[in-house]
């Protein structure tokens, strides 16, 4: 199962109509399949049947002429091309977890 790692990043508009309920929306589907990093950023760690379904996830709740989403595909392992200055809350869940 070959997965990639992505940097997924939003802005809804929240003074419109349903804008704090999009961005609500928007972030629990977000959780559901990366770790938050900043406010509207999270890191992914996917395969591409789950990135397609975050994405649809993602677009069918977000309106397209008040909101933004970016995505930016990392080549390379996490641990190479990120580099994090202050505190790190990310958790490798594909590596053993000690409780």
């Amino acid at each position: 199962m070959n997965r990639f790692q992505c940097l997924l990043c939003y802005d809804v508009n929240t003074s419109s109509e349903g804008g704090k309920r999009r961005l609500r929306r928007v972030a629990k589907a977000c959780e559901a399949y990366g770790q938050r990093v900043q406010w509207s950023v999270f890191e992914v760690s996917a395969t591409e049947v789950n990135f397609e379904k975050l994405l649809g996830r993602v677009l069918k709740i977000m309106d397209p002429e008040l909101d933004s989403l970016r995505i930016y595909r990392l080549l390379g392992d996490r641990e190479r091309i990120v580099t994090v200055f202050g505190r790190d809350r990310w958790v490798d869940f594909d590596g053993p977890l000690i409780i």
